[in-house]
């Protein structure tokens, strides 16, 4: 979600202390594998908006920069089609591509996926096919 690796290493320190402070409010209504998934997709999707206001406030475009990086980076050594799936995953809005990568990348269940964001399947189906199409015109049109 994050993309840059520094930036994942952040988001797992933040997901895994916030496990640790909170372990005592776990009631074990899910695993806990879901849990912490859950935990650690809310503190994505929160990183994600605090970066973008933090570029905003310098006037940048995040997904314009994420997109170079993707393009130079030498930890994405994919080939031309991975970068531009890579791309066209950063023009989704991030929920949309939280979904897209549980599903596609992670191959959850629509129902676990519906456990760790709170989300109705129905609501997560739309969103994937959404995201799908999004994708595929967009890596045919580069």
């Amino acid at each position: 979600m994050v993309i840059l690796h520094e930036d994942a290493d952040d988001v797992l320190q933040e997901t895994f202390l916030k496990a640790w402070r909170n372990i005592g409010r776990f009631e074990g209504q899910s695993s806990l594998y879901t849990w912490l998934y859950r935990i650690a997709v809310n503190e994505s999707l929160n990183f994600l908006e605090k970066k973008k206001r933090r570029l905003l406030f310098f006037s940048s475009n995040h997904e314009e920069e994420m997109a170079r990086y993707v393009q130079h980076a030498p930890e994405f050594d994919g080939d031309e089609v991975e970068r531009r799936l890579q791309r066209a995953l950063l023009t989704l809005p991030d929920k949309q591509r939280l979904v897209f990568q549980l599903r596609y990348y992670d191959e959850l269940s629509y129902e676990a996926i519906s456990e760790i964001t709170g989300t109705s399947v129905g609501s997560l189906k739309a969103s994937y096919h959404h995201a799908a199409k999004k994708v595929e015109q967009s890596v045919k049109e580069e």
